[in-house]
């Protein structure tokens, strides 16, 4: 029998291995870990525990449109400051430094493609720019993509994913709430669908206006869905608020919305939705 011993207590190598940053994702609700890799082939959902990571126009776009392919429109409408603001920092400044880091222009892209074959214009908002915020531009881009699908007679999917109306712009941010509105009722008369997906977290004007205009108004497990927050409410009313309330869960159980959708199911579930409204 052969016994050995280890001389040094301490074994170093010359080469350190440093794991790539952001290969393991933490899962908020649970805790655990999952692969990045696994989580984009699951369209960034856990499939263990279901929970729903925040993505941008990019991912969504990517899934929805047939092999990822779709044509942009309102791009070139980009943001200004005309009212000069100034909190923390110049609102000018902000924009500039928001473009750099998200890689976006602006909280809402607007793309024209395909989904299973079908002709569609899908409007997508970027909660990684200034939260989602809806501004002149967001609702400028909005209007181009309702207008297009208005003429072209393309069913029409807007997926909201916002903190409310854009501070900085103070009343020109809240006239995209009529404005949208107003388009969506030209849509309706023309009888094309359209379809409003709300995402986490879905608040403040855009709830108040096309969020919850769609012929269908559906939404993704556990978003948090309302006009003002919780906190905000609680303090109105003087009183505790219940248990999951304005999550998509408890909007359903009370009429506010139509359907919960997975996203893994949600391009499938569009697609049916899309021809049960065509065939109407």
């Amino acid at each position: 029998m052969s016994w050995f011993k280890r001389k040094d207590t301490n074994i170093q190598t010359d080469k350190k291995k440093d794991m790539p940053e952001g290969v393991w994702v933490k899962v908020p609700t649970t805790g655990d870990t999952i692969h990045r890799r696994e989580l984009e082939e699951n369209v960034w959902v856990d499939p263990i525990s279901g929970y729903h990571f925040r993505i941008g126009s990019k991912e969504y776009f990517s899934f929805l449109f047939d092999e990822g392919k779709f044509k942009e429109i309102g791009d070139d409408i980009l943001p200004t400051d005309p009212l000069g603001f100034v909190d923390r920092k110049k609102y000018s400044d902000r924009l500039v430094e928001t473009q750099k880091k998200s890689g976006l222009s602006d909280a809402c892209r607007v793309g024209v493609g395909k989904l299973d074959k079908r002709n569609i214009v899908i409007a997508c908002m970027d909660f990684s720019f200034i939260g989602g915020s809806m501004g002149s531009v967001v609702g400028e881009r909005l209007g181009v993509a309702i207008d297009h699908a208005r003429e072209k007679k393309y069913p029409l999917i807007i997926i909201s994913q916002t903190g409310g109306a854009r501070m900085m712009e103070s009343v020109l941010s809240l006239m995209q709430m009529a404005k949208t509105s107003a388009k969506l009722a030209q849509l309706d008369k023309e009888k094309v669908p359209y379809i409003s997906l709300m995402t986490n977290p879905t608040t403040g004007g855009v709830t108040a206006s096309f969020a919850m205009l769609g012929d269908f108004n559906i939404a993704e497990p556990g978003a948090l869905i309302g006009f003002a927050g919780p906190r905000v409410i609680r303090q109105t009313i003087g009183r505790d608020l219940p248990d999951g309330f304005q999550t998509s869960e408890y909007l359903v159980e009370h009429g506010f919305l139509d359907f919960i959708v997975a996203r893994p199911k949600l391009k499938r579930k569009l697609s049916r939705l899309l021809g049960m409204l065509e065939n109407k």
